[in-house]
């Protein structure tokens, strides 16, 4: 009988273990405004592995090669101002990113959209914005 709870608890703890692994899997990731597209995927890391935070991988790509704008990642980490990550013009970018806050343990919040700069006379394409949060 004792064996048989050992046997229980232990196959309990195991399958509760792939569950957690199951939720903290990749999802995939799209955005798209004119001009500009992100492609890839996202996961929160776990609060034992540091940086803490939202890792983002994938392509930024520049879908209108000849209009003369750049593209980017607009990202704001809670609790701080938004941040760029900028791509190239004309062609796409590799981004392999960990969104984090430094002063806490565990990132709770991450808003992220993909944009094309288009100057500073007009206003620029952005995607709809994107809230990444956690527990």
């Amino acid at each position: 009988m004792r064996k048989f709870a050992t046997a229980v608890v232990a196959a309990g703890l195991f399958f509760g273990g792939m569950g957690v692994a199951v939720a903290d899997s990749a999802r995939d990731l799209t955005m798209t405004a004119p001009g500009v597209s992100f492609k890839g995927t996202y996961q929160w890391q776990p609060t034992t592995k540091i940086p803490s935070g939202l890792h983002v991988r994938g392509r930024l790509l520049d879908e209108k090669k000849n209009d003369g704008h750049n593209v980017y990642l607009r990202v704001k980490v809670e609790g701080y101002a938004w941040g760029r990550l900028k791509g190239a013009q004309g062609k796409s970018v590799t981004v392999n990113e960990v969104f984090y806050d430094g002063a806490v343990l565990k990132t709770k919040e991450v808003r992220m959209h993909a944009c094309v700069d288009r100057g500073s006379l007009r206003p620029d394409f952005c995607s709809p914005e994107r809230l990444f949060s956690r527990n």
